[in-house]
C-alpha cells in the first residue's frame, strides 16, 4: 500500500481484487486465498440499519474452495504466494484424463 511517512512515498502491494492474502481469524490458523470482491460502498451503513449485521469489505475465496468476508485490519497482503502464470500454450495437452474422452 502506499504510505505516506513525511515527505517521502513508499509503495507497495495494494489489496485490491485479485490479491493473495492471508486471513486472521481470531481462532485457528492463518488462512490463504485470492480477494474477489470489494464491497467498500456497502460497507458504511449510512443509517440504513445495518449495525446488527455489519458488511465486511472483502470477499475472498480460500484455497480450499469456501468463500469467507473479512475486514481490512483482518488481511495481510502475501508477496510470497501468487497466482500461477496462464498457460502460454493452451493447445498442448497434458498426458492425463481430459473431459470427453
Amino acid at each position: 500500500m502506499a504510505r505516506n511517512s513525511g515527505n517521502r512515498s513508499v509503495s507497495g502491494p495494494v489489496l485490491t481484487v485479485g490479491v493473495r492474502v492471508l486471513v486472521r481469524r481470531s481462532a485457528g490458523a492463518d488462512l490463504t486465498g485470492e480477494v474477489v470482491e470489494d464491497y467498500a460502498a456497502v460497507t458504511d451503513s449510512g443509517g440504513r440499519g445495518h449495525e446488527w449485521a455489519p458488511v465486511h469489505r472483502w470477499a475472498i475465496v480460500l484455497d480450499d474452495g469456501r468463500l469467507v468476508f473479512a475486514d481490512t485490519e483482518d488481511l495481510t497482503i502475501d508477496p510470497g504466494l501468487h497466482r500461477p502464470a496462464p498457460d502460454p500454450n493452451p493447445s498442448v495437452r497434458t498426458p492425463g484424463r481430459h473431459r470427453g474422452e
